[in-house]
């Protein structure tokens, strides 16, 4: 039986593998994998015993990746869970922004005691007028889970949608609707379109990649939608922007000192995934990843080793090795097993960057000493009996 602990509780807390609900991340000593969501681990002393951690969303900056990866901790993310309710939110950003219906209903609230409301009402309406989205150009930048359910139902609303993504995986790109107009260059999408919503990853090389430049090849009347990561906008320039009318509106779901308050910023509070529906799906998607992990040894959405699957074990035994990304280790580990008379039934074995992962099936149980011969090869970080 595999122990399982859950750091800040998550939605599906009726699952039979979340042990225990954990506020704090102090006492992990026994746990063979954790489940997280915001909690920062960057500071906690991970026990020998973790073999793997999930992240129940996308996100992984709470994680520290490296550390895990150089003792063998698979970590997990959930890419396109929480997909849904982030796409629903875009589109209610997009006719925030489009529609002054805060202002609406701030000035109803205002108004609550005028007997004659609903008269004044008529009378003020035109002062909140706004644009329909339908037939307007939409930039979307960044086709993974989320950009790819938000180009596909633009399309739906009558708009004209452009997509940007030099790196969209095969699956993203027979999942994207053939309306949509693949861009090359990004900067197109800055000068033609009425509204640029951004769905990527947070790395160096995007690290406010909607700055100055960018904003200054904008029309007057655009509108940029972030809710994916604060920092892939420089909003010091946005604002800045907003300020002197040179664009119209910046949407964002990450609130801070910057752009709260500020001329032409429409700021929620972190709301993208946080629906009942969302949280369930992150977490049911976490368990799995990790059950499946360490029950058969596969490898199915990490960011920080590679993806290696070879379904059920069907054979007398199987082990995971966790190595570095090095020439050679996959003779080392058959010559072991060689030397102890295991016979090798089938073998995968992938490699991410500076790490790897064989999976190797084998016709007989595996003696203790022969798992230990694997662990003190050079470059072995971690080897699981996983049957």
């Amino acid at each position: 039986m595999h122990k399982y602990h859950c750091l800040n509780p998550i939605a599906a807390v009726g699952l039979d593998l979340f042990s225990d609900d954990y506020q704090k991340v102090e006492d992990l000593k026994d746990a063979e994998a954790v489940l997280v969501r915001s909690a920062a681990m960057h500071d906690l002393e991970l026990p020998e015993g973790l073999a793997a951690v999930a992240r129940a969303g996308a996100g992984v900056n709470n994680i520290p990746l490296d550390k895990c990866a150089e003792k063998g901790i698979v970590v997990f993310n959930t890419p396109g869970a929480n997909a849904n309710g982030v796409k629903e939110l875009v589109f209610a950003g997009m006719l925030y922004a489009s529609r002054d219906i805060v202002g609406g209903i701030d000035w109803c609230l205002a108004n609550q005691n005028d007997e004659n409301i609903a008269k004044t009402a008529e009378k003020q309406k035109k002062n909140f007028a706004g644009t329909e989205i339908s037939s307007k150009k939409l930039g979307v930048i960044g086709l993974g889970a989320i950009g790819v359910l938000v180009a596909n139902a633009a399309t739906h609303m009558g708009m004209e949608v452009y997509g940007y993504d030099p790196y969209i995986s095969v699956s993203a790109a027979w999942s994207l609707s053939r309306s949509v107009k693949h861009i090359s260059n990004v900067e197109d999408i800055y000068r033609e379109c009425d509204y640029i919503t951004i769905h990527v990853p947070l790395l160096d090389s995007t690290r406010k990649m909607i700055g100055a430049d960018a904003i200054a090849m904008m029309k007057p009347t655009a509108i940029v939608l972030n809710f994916a990561r604060d920092l892939l906008v420089d909003e010091e320039a946005m604002v800045d922007a907003l300020a002197a009318g040179k664009i119209k509106k910046y949407v964002s779901d990450f609130p801070n000192t910057t752009t709260v308050g500020a001329k032409g910023c429409i700021v929620t509070p972190h709301l993208g995934a946080s629906t009942a529906e969302s949280e369930d799906n992150c977490a049911l998607m976490a368990v799995r990843e990790i059950r499946d992990y360490l029950e058969n040894g596969n490898i199915v959405h990490s960011v920080n080793f590679p993806d290696c699957s070879m379904g059920a074990c069907m054979t007398a035994g199987r082990i995971g090795i966790l190595h570095k990304n090095e020439s050679g280790m996959l003779s080392h580990f058959t010559t072991i097993l060689g030397n102890a008379g295991i016979n090798i039934d089938g073998m995968a074995n992938k490699s991410k960057g500076d790490y790897a992962y064989a999976l190797i099936d084998v016709d007989t149980n595996v003696p203790e000493d022969v798992l230990a011969k694997l662990e003190q090869t050079d470059g072995v970080l971690k080897v699981r009996k996983v049957k």
